[in-house]
């Protein structure tokens, strides 16, 4: 009998949403807390044991991400690493500027709209037709009042990989003499999917987020260079960045998941994942969101595909799929039940290719026979509607 757990994961093409655990990596995680299972903050010897395994995941977690172990905190998820920073400039003695682009996850685009509420001047800079924010708009609207700037690394709809290097010198370049606006990056969607470097000059905060690659969800990390003075405050563990009782397990999970996921080229799924953008761009009234992915791939994760098929509403094509137990999504997951496309209409995408596009996802265990499978089903379907 097929095993149906296997089938769904070989068919599954929403990692962008979440992705499946990696037994190995939980099973072991659940071996060494059920063993030290003490709370960390405690400072008799139980405590001390799970202290020493919650430290050995953050010196695990640092060296995978390249980075020192103090500039390792471990949160909730990805949401919540990316909300600190944000969060923090409520601590400041006057109101400022913040900078997000326009295509930002909601983590962001939302809490930064608290911010507004808050008095402050948030700022969201345009992206060009293929959504990516140039260095030089960065540059053009930094103000003396700028206390942040937030670009995310790997949009999570459309692929889009931003220039984030470039943007941290432009930064710094600018910032030559005064006081230099810090500079975080939401790193979720390229965690596992492209090559990072979070200790590059200049980028002074980073989230990544555990259920992205392959660890448990309810576990993130927020790298930061240096420290910062934090609105929500507590217990003090984190060194007061993130108070609360920490989640050894799964710390020590989203550890285990970084040293076998982070950074990791996959060759065959890049050219799998190439081959089907093209294949898809040949089938009758598809679309590619944006266009520019076709004659610059480059400049797209291999990991995210977005498309429009014409006469085909994105939620019917997401349902058609999932009648023959193939598994997309619409856009973000976060984003589900509302049926405003911000990062389509910050494009200029048309209200129509917004409303038919679809988004096709991949992660390490996806198959370029997989991929196959899907673009066969997918062709199926439209078909049926573009005949």
């Amino acid at each position: 009998m097929e095993n149906n757990t296997t089938n769904s994961i070989n068919h599954y093409f929403d990692w962008a949403a979440t992705s499946p655990a990696d037994s190995d990596i939980l099973n072991q995680a659940v071996e060494l807390t059920l063993k030290d299972w003490g709370n960390p903050s405690s400072s008799h010897a139980v405590g001390k044991a799970a202290k020493n395994l919650l430290e050995s995941a953050r010196d695990r977690a640092a060296k995978a991400l390249g980075v020192p172990s103090g500039c390792v905190y471990f949160t909730s998820g990805g949401t919540e690493s990316d909300q600190i920073p944000l969060l923090a400039q409520l601590c400041k003695p006057a109101k400022g500027t913040v900078l997000i682009s326009s295509v930002e996850h909601p983590a962001v685009r939302e809490q930064a709209l608290a911010l507004k509420n808050c008095g402050w001047n948030v700022v969201q800079l345009a992206v060009d037709k293929n959504g990516i924010v140039t260095p030089d708009t960065v540059v053009e609207s930094l103000t003396s009042d700028t206390t942040l700037v937030c670009i995310m690394a790997v949009n999570n709809e459309t692929g889009v990989i931003q220039p984030i290097y470039e943007i941290a010198d432009a930064i710094t370049t600018w910032s030559a003499g005064k006081r230099k606006p810090k500079f975080h990056v939401d790193c979720v969607q390229a965690a596992g999917k492209i090559q990072l470097n979070l200790a590059h000059k200049g980028i002074d905060s980073a989230a990544l987020s555990s259920h992205k690659i392959c660890g448990p969800r309810g576990t993130g990390i927020l790298y930061m260079k240096d420290s910062m003075d934090v609105f929500l405050r507590g217990g003090g563990q984190e060194k007061g960045i993130r108070s609360g009782t920490e989640n050894v397990l799964g710390a020590v999970a989203f550890s285990f998941a970084l040293e076998r996921y982070y950074n990791k080229e996959n060759p065959e799924l890049i050219e799998a994942s190439k081959n089907f953008v093209e294949a898809l761009s040949k089938l009758k009234g598809c679309t590619i969101v944006p266009a520019g992915r076709l004659q610059n791939p480059e400049l797209f994760s291999s990991y995210v595909v977005q498309a429009a098929f014409d006469h085909i509403p994105g939620n019917v094509m997401l349902r058609a799929l999932d009648s023959q137990g193939f598994y997309i999504s619409t856009g973000s997951a976060c984003s589900s039940k509302k049926n405003k496309r911000p990062v389509l209409e910050a494009m200029h995408i048309t209200p129509q290719i917004s409303e038919n596009a679809v988004r096709f996802s991949f992660g390490p265990h996806t198959t370029p026979a997989a991929i196959g499978e899907l673009l066969c089903v997918v062709d199926d379907i439209n078909k049926q509607f573009n005949k």
